[in-house]
């Protein structure tokens, strides 16, 4: 599949009239978060991980989001001070457990654990989790179905939505400090903005793309 935004790397705006020196620190902090788990164990990650491999399939040619690190980062600033959803407990303590009770479904399925599941395999169990199917004690204290729809589906994509190569993906410019955006109304876009690519227009948006704002 064509890229939608060809040339465009919202990095190109880092020392540009765009961002100001706050924005360029929050920037940094999120391409620097270890790749290694800091809150999680090894075998909690290694579920995580398999986890947003799927719930995210992320497109070959570039470098990944580090989707796991980023909830991992998120989970050890505020994992029992951040939110808690009724009848969950903490965000941090709902993660493990679920993240346990998800691999010893896996185990009790296929006798091996989740991260070692195929595609089909995988994407069968996290069904049945988003239907709120898995039941017995493990699930007790995250209701697989709650848990799927308030916790899982949100951390993963809204890690992945804000890591800068995300960004680039989409065609968008990054935190609006200290610039701002003007044109808000729909399928208006400042000058400064990355242009999509349709037909023809592609190779005219990899040339706009390469400008520095």
């Amino acid at each position: 599949m064509a890229e939608r935004f060809p040339g465009y790397d919202v990095l190109s705006k880092r020392a540009g009239l765009s961002w100001n020196d706050v924005t360029r620190r929050a920037v940094d902090l999120r391409l620097a978060v270890p790749r290694e788990p800091r809150f999680f164990t090894m075998a909690e990650w290694a579920v995580l991980e398999r986890v947003c491999s799927r719930i995210l399939p992320q497109p070959a040619g570039r470098p990944p989001v580090p989707i796991a690190a980023l909830i991992d980062a998120k989970m050890l600033t505020y994992g029992e001070t951040g939110t808690r959803i009724e009848p969950m407990p903490w965000d941090g303590e709902a993660w493990k457990l679920a993240l346990a009770a998800l691999d010893g479904q896996a185990d009790s399925v296929h006798h091996r654990g989740f991260a070692t599941l195929d595609d089909e395999a995988a994407d069968a169990l996290l069904g049945a989790m988003q239907r709120g199917e898995p039941s017995g004690p493990a699930w007790a204290r995250v209701p697989p179905a709650l848990f799927f729809a308030k916790r899982l589906l949100p951390d993963i994509t809204e890690a992945y939505y804000g890591h800068p190569t995300a960004w680039s993906e989409i065609g968008f410019g990054g935190p609006a400090s200290p610039r701002g955006y003007v044109r808000m109304d729909t399928n208006r876009h400042d000058p400064w903005e990355a242009e999509e690519a349709k037909g023809d227009n592609i190779a005219k948006a990899r040339r706009h793309n390469r400008y520095v704002g």
